[in-house]
């Protein structure tokens, strides 16, 4: 369990500079903006391979908290095909990034829930419970935040047919394909 909570910590806590310490962030990027790039991404990687190696871990001896309903592993499917088209919908600016706020934020926020509805465990309420409660502190935060530009295809609502079209085959990739060998479960098996 060590390691899934310093996995978090570290993980987190680079990814909530921003948050709770703006002025210290944009003083490190304004000094060296591939020197800030580079500390926060080592600190990521190290986070989320922390992550997976605790959650994993602790996966081998499960502590089960609650038990869902059957019928909840449609509804988080469900939940998951707008989380995936949310959570790339900043690079394929259009209709649908303009009328949601933060749309990545949005749907990893779906994406936790999804997985929270289904997996009653201790292991998967830290890590997914983690993800949740960080997107809705950042997406809040962003609110008091001046916003930065992230990189993609120049704004068109064509995008919204981009946007949507590879967000479901993101999907079907990964629920069809990819979870299985990549995390063990198949999410339609």
């Amino acid at each position: 369990m060590l390691q899934l909570l310093t996995g978090i910590l570290l993980f987190f806590g680079i990814h909530s500079v921003s948050i709770v310490a703006l002025p210290l962030r944009d003083s490190f990027a304004a000094k060296s903006e591939y020197g800030w790039k580079a500390i926060y991404s080592l600190i990521s990687v190290a986070g989320l391979w922390l992550m997976i190696q605790g959650y994993g871990e602790l996966k081998q001896t499960p502590e089960l908290l609650y038990i869902s309903p059957a019928g909840l592993r449609h509804l988080a499917a469900l939940l998951l095909l707008p989380a995936f088209i949310l959570t790339i919908a900043p690079y394929f600016p259009g209709r649908i990034t303009r009328a949601i706020k933060h749309p990545q934020l949005l749907g990893l926020q779906l994406w936790a829930v999804a997985h929270l509805m289904v997996n009653g465990g201790l292991a998967d309420l830290l890590l997914f419970g983690s993800f949740l409660v960080w997107a809705v502190v950042d997406r809040i935060s962003m609110m008091k935040r001046p916003s930065r530009a992230v990189p993609g295809v120049p704004e068109s609502n064509r995008n919204d047919i981009l946007l949507i079209v590879g967000g479901l085959a993101i999907y079907v990739v990964i629920a069809g394909w990819l979870h299985q060998p990549l995390f063990g479960v198949a999410p339609f098996g």
